[in-house]
């Protein structure tokens, strides 16, 4: 996304792993060739993070108290006493983030500088093959370099620790809202979905680099047998994800197909901040077509997105009967102006963050709430002619942003049935829809900082939005090639 120039109405309820990438090009302190960092940077960095989220970021408080906050920064301070590799640095960093509970505030990879992303990221030690975590089980879903471990297996031991002690491992810098460990389990899910897989990062920094794996494999035949397996680089990681559409010009990013009586929709992603496909009009020139052919069915695959522009938004406006709020939430702030010392370290595409101005207005003595603009979680207008058929939204851990708003919606308003999985995100609220890449001058790292909080008006559970219809992914319909959820959508 080089170039990326948006308003702050085009983005309300993006995720900062959908608009991070590549959209920046300052340049930044890169110190990936340098050993060890030095205490006196590491604390610098640590001072400057915490200057920054303590003043910004509107969720620190939603699920920790102050008193934890505080001895969170000041461990992270502590424990930078003698000098460290960026590894180590990045790894702490990481895992202090992941304390605060907020899908969105993480060291993000793809907003390190270059030099960081080749000596954390890219070094050839990745398994070779997709996998899911199905509860504390690490179930292999395709086997792309023949080594004979069939999809539907299990890997019970890998590189001689429990499957669940490594999964274990990786939930403590697992990004997620809240208590949705379903979202985490997903993040260290290998699904060919992002560039660089949170498991591939964070395995070796915690375990270890490694060119081989040893694994012990719980066959789908009941077998139980060991082997080794080569590891891979990050080039052939990316050559075995799913056929990615260029989003930069003008070519559809989404299908719609027709199967028997129903018409199903696949929206693998809304990251089209840059795109040249006019996606709005594709979208409205196909529910004209469903109208006009009478279809009885549309199902709405959304389960390998995590967010991006609120492209629901325009789908839901051919659904509904009478206007609509896409957002019932509060949108709350921490500041109306930022401090003048923290502007240089704080990168963005749009420099109107820098002063909310008349859009926020005193809300309590830590908020400010912010006005809705067009397009900004407001009122959905009927656009015609209306579908009445029936909609069946196909939903999974995955949806934590933007999807997980429209889930939110569909459920809320009634417009169809979710079948799946539970989303991510959470029902307390999630922060996003504006932010800050905070540049550590020091060490060189960076960390997205989100900037609107969203509240409910009334007391909600500590989870994402729960299916009408639960159909939990297994190992036996891995092993089958098969699609429960699509089967009970069409069914």
């Amino acid at each position: 996304m080089t170039g990326v120039v948006l308003s702050r109405r085009q983005l309300v309820g993006v995720g900062a792993a959908a608009v991070a990438v590549g959209a920046l090009s300052r340049p930044v302190r890169a110190l990936a060739q340098v050993e060890t960092l030095s205490p006196a940077a590491m604390r610098e960095d640590v001072r400057m993070l915490r200057r920054a989220y303590e003043t910004l970021h509107p969720g620190l408080l939603r699920y920790n108290t102050p008193e934890q906050i505080a001895a969170g920064f000041d461990r992270l301070e502590a424990d930078s006493a003698t000098p460290q590799p960026l590894e180590a640095f990045y790894l702490r960093l990481s895992r202090f983030l992941a304390t605060l509970r907020c899908g969105h505030s993480y060291a993000n990879f793809y907003n390190q500088s270059r030099a960081v992303q080749t000596r954390l990221f890219e070094a050839s030690d990745r398994l070779p093959f997709p996998f899911l975590w199905l509860g504390d089980r690490m179930i292999v879903t395709g086997d792309p370099t023949d080594t004979g471990i069939r999809p539907g297996s299990e890997i019970v031991r890998l590189n001689g620790r429990a499957a669940g002690e490594v999964l274990a491992g990786l939930m403590t810098v697992a990004r997620a809202d809240g208590g949705n460990d379903g979202k985490r389990r997903q993040l260290m899910s290998i699904q060919g979905q992002d560039g660089y897989e949170s498991f591939d990062v964070f395995y070796p920094l915690i375990f270890g680099s490694r060119p081989r794996h040893a694994l012990e494999v719980i066959g789908t035949d009941g077998r139980a047998r060991r082997t080794e397996v080569e590891a891979i680089s990050l080039d052939a990681r990316r050559a075995q994800r799913p056929a990615v559409i260029d989003a930069s010009d003008d070519t559809p990013a989404w299908t719609m197909e027709r199967r028997g009586q129903a018409a199903v929709l696949t929206m693998p992603g809304w990251g089209l901040y840059n795109s040249d496909w006019d996606w709005a009009g594709w979208l409205n020139a196909r529910m004209d077509a469903l109208v006009a052919e009478g279809v009885v069915r549309l199902v709405v695959d959304i389960r390998a997105n995590e967010g991006g522009l609120d492209c629901g938004d325009v789908l839901a406006a051919r659904l509904i009967e009478r206007p609509i709020m896409s957002d019932t939430a509060r949108r709350l702030v921490r500041y109306r102006r930022i401090p003048d010392e923290l502007r240089p370290v704080l990168d963005t595409w749009d420099r109107g963050f820098d002063d909310w101005g008349d859009d926020a207005r005193p809300y309590d003595d830590r908020f400010l709430t912010l006005a809705r603009s067009a397009g900004e979680g407001g009122v959905i207008e009927l656009r015609g002619p209306r579908f009445t058929g029936e909609v069946r939204v196909l939903i999974g851990p995955q949806n934590s942003s933007a999807t997980f708003g429209f889930a939110q919606m569909v459920q809320r308003e009634r417009l169809g049935i979710l079948i799946g999985e539970t989303t991510g995100g959470n029902r307390r609220g999630i922060n996003g829809g504006a932010f800050y890449f905070l540049r550590l001058p020091a060490t060189g790292l960076e960390a997205d900082l989100p900037l609107i909080g969203t509240f409910p008006q009334q007391p909600q559970p500590d989870g994402g939005i729960a299916p009408d219809i639960a159909i939990p992914r297994t190992a036996e319909a891995i092993a089958a090639g098969r699609d429960p959820v699509m089967e009970a959508a069409l069914a």
